[in-house]
């Protein structure tokens, strides 16, 4: 694990693959125990945990009951800057940003938020984020991981 520019934008998939238990999700894990006890700055925008609790629920198992428990629990970490901003100019610059990087929507509105909060590095698990102007990009899994994971899901 490397300690890159600071903070870390969390997207949806590392906040659930480091919430979901899978062989794979100790780098994550361990990205958010950090995160929480205030050992790196950590960003997380609100909407990432109705993205993870999606994730949880439909691709990792969890129950609709289990997922929201992880999430409310999760949001009372203190030491993680919450980004609650989702204005219609943040919206407009998300799709700016998602049309010049040739990604989906959410994937912008990462890359806006993470302009907006200076976060120097977006945590994720894909590779959308290697084109952000300003802003790098740490991967959780290795390729062989991610390989690990797509196992355990059945793909």
């Amino acid at each position: 694990m490397s300690d890159g520019d600071g903070p870390y934008l969390f997207d949806v998939g590392a906040v659930a693959l480091a919430h979901a238990g899978t062989p794979v999700s100790d780098t994550a894990l361990s990205y958010v125990r950090r995160a929480i006890a205030g050992e790196i700055e950590a960003v997380v925008p609100y909407p990432a945990l109705f993205g993870a609790h999606i994730v949880l629920t439909n691709y990792y198992r969890f129950s609709n009951g289990e997922a929201s428990e992880l999430m409310r629990n999760f949001m009372d970490a203190r030491r993680i800057h919450w980004h609650g901003g989702m204005s219609e100019g943040t919206v407009r610059a998300a799709f700016e940003r998602a049309a010049r990087m040739n990604v989906d929507g959410w994937d912008g509105y990462y890359a806006e938020v993470a302009a907006i909060e200076g976060a120097g590095t977006i945590l994720t698990v894909d590779t959308d984020f290697e084109d952000v102007e300003g802003v790098g990009t740490e991967i959780v899994l290795t390729p062989e991981e991610q390989r690990q994971l797509a196992e355990f899901l059945g793909h």
